[in-house]
């Protein structure tokens, strides 16, 4: 019964059908969301500061932080050498934690998936933790991700079993044929909450932008 608490709020965030509904159940969840997933050991962000800085230069800049939420890998990126990062996420009430931790050298509250108000070229990486995956962020939320990428600049993501064998697999084949990306690198699946009754697999991702 130790992680009752957070099934709730994790399995709501998962069956959301409008993006509205899942800033309110963040925002809902942004007070006490930093405990919850230690508790249900998160995976995601570690594996992809790992992916990120195994490709990424130290002192690249500037990054994305792409589904900050609280602003977990942000405070990991200011700590490994990465000074200059921007937080992206759909929750006002996961930003106003992200803001507190003092990383961010600014705070977007925007949702992925559709155009976004940023220019062509506008970041060295990007780092999109646990946002593919059910209820959130689909093969469609790539495209913009790649527009405001710099050329030879790294797009690290994780991606949920469930929509990586709905499209999204499909749709990274394509954008390798076009020339757009490179896959750098794909972890095996993995478990992103061993202590969740959630054992879906995802992936980690590194992508060059070419």
């Amino acid at each position: 019964m130790a992680h009752s608490k957070h099934r709730g709020p994790l399995a709501a965030a998962y069956a959301a059908k409008r993006p509205e509904d899942v800033a309110a159940l963040y925002d809902c969840w942004s007070q006490t969301y930093d405990a919850d997933m230690s508790a249900a050991g998160y995976r995601h962000p570690t594996i992809c500061l790992a992916l990120l800085a195994r490709h990424l230069p130290r002192g690249a800049a500037p990054l994305l932080d792409a589904g900050a939420g609280t602003g977990l890998i942000g405070e990991w990126l200011d700590i490994t050498g990465y000074p200059l990062v921007e937080a992206l996420d759909i929750s006002e009430g996961m930003l106003a934690q992200a803001a507190r931790k003092g990383v961010y050298s600014a705070l977007h509250c925007l949702a992925l998936g559709g155009k976004l108000p940023f220019a062509d070229d506008a970041y060295a990486g990007i780092i999109s933790a646990g946002v593919f995956t059910s209820g959130h962020v689909g093969a469609e939320g790539l495209d913009e991700l790649i527009r405001i990428c710099r050329p030879g600049g790294i797009i690290v993501l994780t991606v949920k079993n469930t929509l990586w064998e709905a499209g999204f697999a499909a749709r990274i084949a394509e954008l390798e044929a076009q020339g757009l990306i490179t896959r750098i690198e794909e972890t095996r699946p993995y478990v992103s909450m061993p202590g969740e009754t959630d054992t879906v697999p995802s992936r980690g991702l590194a992508l060059r932008v070419t």
